[in-house]
């Protein structure tokens, strides 16, 4: 009797070791998922727009959303790092960012704009002020957005580079937080020139936040890879299947003007190895 009732003790014990291990080992199935917005923009305004998103997510995945936009791109990264948000949508340079300190984050779909998975930074001036140019930046105070930001700073800093301008060496770097706020910021004077994402340009004139008559364009850089949209990598392989096909297979205007895309197609960690090259040329490093 003695064996028998330790045998069974023992098969209990392992049962009860085994069964969390087995539930660990399907991944994380949440009854709520936090979905976090790049915050490029007026947080009040991105929530505002991703309403339909999160209407669109309740009803495809039959879970709680939570709209989340952090204060900084370096929260962001920090919030997917420690596991208190579920999705993310980043920019190409911030989600590099992320998966330097976050090595189990997966990005899954990636924004499609007039047929293509890139999109380009436009570097712009006063229309009446002393900058017509690339070369008459030099000496002055030039915008970029956040430090973490793709299209409002690594990818001008880096067409500056190429163009024999470095940044706090031939013109001094000033950072102003979102795209927006450099569009702003070079339309009023308070700054000579400036860079944010051309998409976003485009929206904030379309939206008459920006007048096209008080802003010229200096150039555009080369083509970049489209913002990512991620998730954490140990969630239940059925949730990240759902995930993937509710951003992947939406057609919903509405759904999409969150992103300013047409719409969504897969991608992998490969797609953004040339972030990665623009981070070499500026002798970022990422692991800060």
């Amino acid at each position: 009797m003695k064996r028998r009732t330790l045998l069974a003790a023992l098969t209990a014990l392992a049962a009860a070791i085994t069964l969390p291990l087995y539930a660990n080992a399907q991944g994380l199935d949440p009854a709520k998922l936090r979905v976090a917005l790049l915050p490029d923009e007026n947080a009040a305004t991105l929530i505002q727009n991703a309403q339909p998103l999160k209407r669109h997510l309740e009803a495809k995945l039959k879970k709680e959303i939570e709209i989340i936009v952090t204060t900084d791109y370096s929260s962001m990264i920090e919030a997917m790092r420690f596991g208190r948000i579920e999705v993310a949508y980043f920019g190409p340079f911030s989600y590099v960012l992320a998966k330097s300190r976050a090595k189990e984050i997966e990005p899954f779909a990636v924004g499609v704009e007039k047929g293509a998975p890139n999109y380009k930074a436009i570097l712009i001036a006063t229309a009446d002020g002393p900058v017509k140019r690339i070369d008459d930046i030099r000496g002055k105070p030039f915008g970029f957005g956040d430090q973490a930001s793709t299209s409002s700073h690594l990818a001008p800093r880096a067409h500056l580079l190429k163009k024999g301008l470095e940044g706090d060496k031939d013109y001094k770097v000033v950072h102003l937080g979102t795209h927006d706020a450099v569009a702003r910021a070079v339309q009023a004077g308070q700054i000579p020139a400036g860079a944010l994402s051309e998409p976003i340009y485009r929206s904030l004139i379309e939206r008459k936040i920006i007048d096209p008559a008080k802003v010229i364009t200096i150039d555009l850089t080369e083509s970049i890879p489209n913002y990512p949209i991620t998730m954490q990598g140990n969630l239940a392989p059925q949730l990240k299947q759902a995930i993937r096909d509710a951003f992947i297979d939406v057609k919903d205007k509405e759904v999409l003007k969150a992103f300013r895309v047409e719409g969504f197609a897969p991608t992998d960690d490969k797609a953004y190895d040339v972030l990665r090259e623009m981070a070499t040329i500026l002798k970022m490093d990422l692991s800060k």
